[in-house]
């Protein structure tokens, strides 16, 4: 991505954290920011239970440019050009979708960050979702570290379902970085991956609850596998 395109992500950063969630939403903390590597590949692994969550995790983490999967609805009008002049790109959901795959593997090699939300799609915050089996295989096929992301209060803030909005302070909580081969060691492939969905989601719910939002394990301990073309 070319500087100038740089420095426009980095400015309407600055604008949404600073007065959209410092003023409107109520406040937005971050806790953990240690824990992003500060260059090279990387997969954000966050809860997702609001349309809030992907620019919320993106200001908790100036430091590094992110880039993110969004569905192809939303690239209309004014606010797809503005999305996509911030880094997203589009994925065909419920389907699957190789052209997504192949960008996400080629941003990944070329060192960037990617917010990929593992469970897929917005969940009720109550229980985590199945973990979809494409953040395992991009995490196997680039190696790059995937660091897991608990949100707190933004399920208050703007609740699925709902058009009213609230204040309440959004807390993002980022964990310790960790990588496809570190926990797959002694599995076989589909065991590897199994662990590997195991893993993070256990690890975004245990940020959850530490930080004050009890989330509960998917219902059903299968982790999802991604759609067949």
């Amino acid at each position: 991505m070319a500087k100038h395109n740089d420095r426009w992500y980095r400015f309407v950063n600055w604008l949404v954290r600073t007065f959209f969630f410092g003023l409107v939403t109520g406040g937005l903390k971050s806790i953990g920011r240690e824990n992003i590597p500060s260059t090279g590949p990387v997969i954000i692994a966050p809860i997702h239970v609001s349309h809030l969550d992907p620019p919320a995790t993106s200001c908790a983490m100036p430091q590094r440019r992110l880039r993110f999967m969004a569905k192809e609805e939303l690239f209309k009008g004014i606010f797809g050009k503005l999305i996509a002049s911030l880094g997203a790109y589009p994925v065909h959901r419920g389907e699957g979708d190789m052209e997504a795959i192949r960008k996400s593997i080629d941003m990944l090699n070329q060192g960037e960050a990617l917010l990929i939300h593992p469970e897929g799609t917005r969940g009720d915050g109550v229980r985590m979702l199945p973990v979809n089996k494409g953040v395992a295989m991009l995490a196997k096929r680039t190696g790059a570290p995937v660091v897991p992301v608990g949100i707190v209060g933004s399920k208050v803030v703007m609740p699925r379902g709902k058009a009213k909005r609230r204040r309440h302070l959004i807390t993002i909580a980022f964990g310790k970085p960790f990588t496809f081969a570190e926990v797959a060691q002694g599995f076989n492939d589909k065991e590897a991956r199994d662990e590997f969905c195991r893993v993070i989601s256990e690890r975004i719910r245990k940020l959850c609850n530490e930080h004050g939002f009890p989330v509960l394990p998917a219902e059903d301990s299968k982790v999802q596998e991604p759609a067949k073309t």
